[in-house]
């Protein structure tokens, strides 16, 4: 009698996704550096403050920026690009307006400066080396990407416009760069405004690349859950921004920083790192279209929306913010455009692009800090 066959065992479900993924790290990352940042604030006053409040904000700004999209997803792309346009940096305006009740005038510059620097640059580089690295070339919406260019360049123009008016006129400028910068801010507004009927409404086709697949990158959550989420995350921000804003001076002291560096570089960074690790995952997946729409409309938002947003809330909070930067921080802006422009002319790119706009970065973030 021959022995019956073993049965055959079940074949085990297939693991799409690891355990341990992005949004999972960020939630551990945040269950960690918050009641550390709130701790700190209490009982260590100072340098750790201000290192577990940056630590805390990643997870926050990323959690706003998810609950920002699900709701956007489920409003349509009327609606829901205008909320994804207007809260795609609400990390960043918080972080801001906290800055400006303290006086932190310089910093609040030169985290405006950093984070235009940061996306287009830093963020963008690193988005082109990693989906560049085992790809002859990634392609993407060289229209899409110029058409944000374009207006990169106008945001750029709008903030050399002060300085150069200073620098033609001397000390009889300063009396009317506060009412010339309210002025611009005021027309940049109306731009982006624009700007965001052009890409929602009326050529909508030009940008159809870029919403390629975004239903599965998009969580599962209700409606409900992610405005939950999205007021919960956004009391945190302010809550750490708060502490962070307090602890600056200490940092500074304490690491011998410069509240350019500071702001430039370390803030612009803490802040847009949400962003930097989804625009990396997306040209993983080589979505050039999505990680250079990731790099373009932040920086965009940054200089025709968050800018000159903080400009006309100056006003009321007694803060004397002009559009007015440094030599350094236009040509800094003006370079960074230029060398995300080139790379974007042509609708393609490989891994050494990416090299050189991190480069780019890089030799900026060394000038920025020597720079008082």
């Amino acid at each position: 009698m021959s022995a019956s066959p073993a049965p055959a065992s079940k074949p085990e479900p297939p693991e799409d996704k690891m355990w341990l993924n992005a949004d999972r790290g960020f939630l551990i990352a945040l269950a960690i550096f918050f009641p550390l940042a709130v701790a700190a604030h209490f009982f260590f006053s100072g340098t750790l403050t201000f290192i577990f409040c940056c630590l805390a904000i990643i997870p926050l700004a990323r959690l706003m920026g998810t609950a920002t999209e699900v709701i956007a997803h489920k409003l349509g792309s009327g609606l829901g690009g205008l909320m994804n346009a207007s809260f795609g940096n609400a990390a960043e305006l918080i972080i801001a307006i906290a800055a400006l009740r303290e006086g932190q005038v310089e910093v609040v510059k030169a985290s405006i400066t950093g984070a235009i620097l940061g996306n287009i640059l830093l963020v963008l580089g690193a988005a082109v080396l990693a989906g560049g690295l085992g790809r002859e070339k990634q392609t993407f919406n060289s229209t899409a990407a110029l058409s944000g260019s374009a207006l990169m360049f106008l945001a750029v123009t709008a903030m050399a416009v002060p300085d150069l008016f200073h620098l033609a006129r001397g000390d009889e400028a300063v009396a009317v760069l506060r009412p010339m910068s309210v002025g611009i801010s005021v027309v940049l507004l109306v731009i982006y405004a624009l700007s965001l009927l052009f890409a929602l409404r009326t050529h909508k086709h030009l940008y159809a690349g870029e919403d390629a697949g975004t239903e599965e990158e998009v969580p599962p959550w209700s409606q409900k859950k992610a405005v939950g989420v999205l007021l919960g995350a956004t009391a945190g921000v302010v809550v750490v921004a708060e502490f962070l804003v307090h602890a600056i001076e200490p940092a500074i002291e304490s690491f011998g920083f410069t509240h350019t560096f500071i702001g430039v570089v370390v803030i612009a960074i803490v802040g847009n790192a949400a962003e930097h690790s989804t625009a990396v995952m997306m040209a993983l997946k080589n979505k050039m279209d999505l990680a250079f729409n990731i790099a373009f409309e932040s920086s965009k938002q940054i200089a025709l929306f968050v800018a000159p947003m903080l400009v006309l809330l100056s006003v009321p909070l007694g803060a004397n913010l002009t559009l007015e930067f440094s030599h350094m921080e236009v040509v800094g802006m003006a370079v960074g455009v230029g060398a995300a422009t080139l790379i974007g002319i042509d609708g393609e790119s490989n891994w050494l692009e990416g090299v050189m706009l991190l480069g780019v970065y890089a030799i900026l973030s060394v000038a920025f800090f020597y720079i008082p």
